[in-house]
């Protein structure tokens, strides 16, 4: 069974963004072995200098290169990203498991995004579209949208 770490910068407060999640961390049990790990978002003031945003994500990269399992692929999403259709992502999920590839990690920057040394370290990166989406909201997106991959590489009814 594949293993996938979700890592997030930024905690979810709203009880509605939670249930979602927790919703798909429950389908997602029969598919993976999941873990979502929640990162602080490092405090700035309200209007930051780029050197204080720049500092800001050398700590939370920093933070977040100490939960990234060992061998994992790591799948940044990231506003750059390659854009991918939910059957390009499904496709993208069962390569890398062919391959041998049985711990995936995808990470979810704070308000900010993440620094370029974290991107750099990734294998993909991801855009969940050109528009911009909460943090939180984003979590739940993804979530299903891995859900959907494992689902489409089933052969279920899920996608239509």
């Amino acid at each position: 069974m594949q293993r996938v770490t979700l890592i997030c910068v930024g905690k979810l407060k709203e009880k509605f963004y939670a249930e979602a999640a927790a919703e798909y961390v429950k389908r997602l049990g029969r598919y993976c072995k999941l873990t979502v790990v929640e990162l602080p978002e490092e405090r700035l003031p309200e209007n930051p200098s780029p050197a204080q945003v720049e500092a800001a994500l050398e700590k939370e990269a920093a933070a977040i290169r100490g939960k990234l399992p060992s061998a994992s692929t790591l799948i940044a999403l990231c506003v750059e990203g390659r854009e991918r259709s939910s059957q390009d992502l499904a496709h993208l999920m069962e390569t890398l498991a062919s391959q041998g590839e049985s711990q995936l990690a995808f990470l979810i920057g704070g308000s900010f995004g993440l620094h370029g040394s974290i991107k750099a370290q990734a294998a993909e990166r991801l855009s969940m579209s050109p528009m911009t989406f909460p943090h939180h909201l984003a979590r739940v997106m993804l979530l299903e949208q891995i859900y959907r991959a494992y689902q489409i590489n089933a052969g279920t009814r899920y996608h239509k």
